[in-house]
């Protein structure tokens, strides 16, 4: 079960602008990532991959966790996800994370946000 610093730090480099570290720090070897309905991705490695992935179609990213509940091996985070695309397209993510804790590292995520907003 991961404590309130422990998701504190997690937050704090996410919101530094670190989101493949973040990712290579805190989860899990075996974790998943799921968008709303679509099929999870898993695999750490490969979670780290399709970060990268996003994060070189972006110019900038500002990223900003609005709040968040720890309660148990359970933790929520309501992110803002400001980026800008190589193009100059402005997107705005206004997401919640569902994290499953194992220990100090997220094993599962699920993000729920409006699938309208367009894909980078």
């Amino acid at each position: 079960m991961p404590t309130r610093a422990r998701v504190d730090e997690f937050i704090a480099v996410v919101e530094s602008g670190d989101h493949a570290g973040a990712i290579e720090r805190y989860y899990a070897e075996d974790a998943s990532m799921q968008e709303n309905t679509a099929p999870p991705r898993v695999g750490r490695d490969a979670l780290v991959a399709f970060e990268r992935g996003i994060l070189a179609k972006m110019k900038q990213v500002d990223s900003k966790a609005i709040a968040s509940v720890v309660e148990g091996d359970r933790v929520m985070i309501h992110w803002i996800f400001d980026m800008t695309t190589l193009s100059g397209k402005n997107r705005r993510f206004d997401e919640v994370a569902v994290q499953e804790w194992r220990g100090d590292k997220i094993l599962r995520e699920r993000f729920f946000y409006d699938p309208g907003t367009p894909p980078a």
